[in-house]
């Protein structure tokens, strides 16, 4: 991916303890980028770890690769409840 320049953005994170300072120093080193790399990683991480949006789910998905595929355009059926996970604790 290419990024211009006018495209990024830049924060300033202030009263970070040094225990935590210095534990990100130390796994950034060790993982051979710096502190800024390291904490864009983390970020993103955490952040793609989030529970799926109305706009990231598998009905989204599915309806997506559908579209693409097949050319086919499907009615997308209002919720009327929260999504719920699977249980299969039975």
């Amino acid at each position: 991916m290419h990024w211009k320049e006018s495209n990024l953005s830049s924060i300033a994170i202030r009263k970070i303890d040094d225990d935590l300072k210095g534990r990100l120093r130390m796994r950034s080193a060790e993982r051979g980028h710096s502190m800024e790399e390291e904490v864009r990683q983390i970020l993103r991480r955490a952040l793609d770890q989030e529970s799926p949006g109305p706009e990231k789910g598998l009905g989204r998905w599915i309806h997506r690769l559908f579209t693409e595929i097949c050319r086919v355009e499907l009615d997308m059926p209002k919720r009327t409840q929260p999504a719920r996970y699977a249980d299969f604790s039975e």
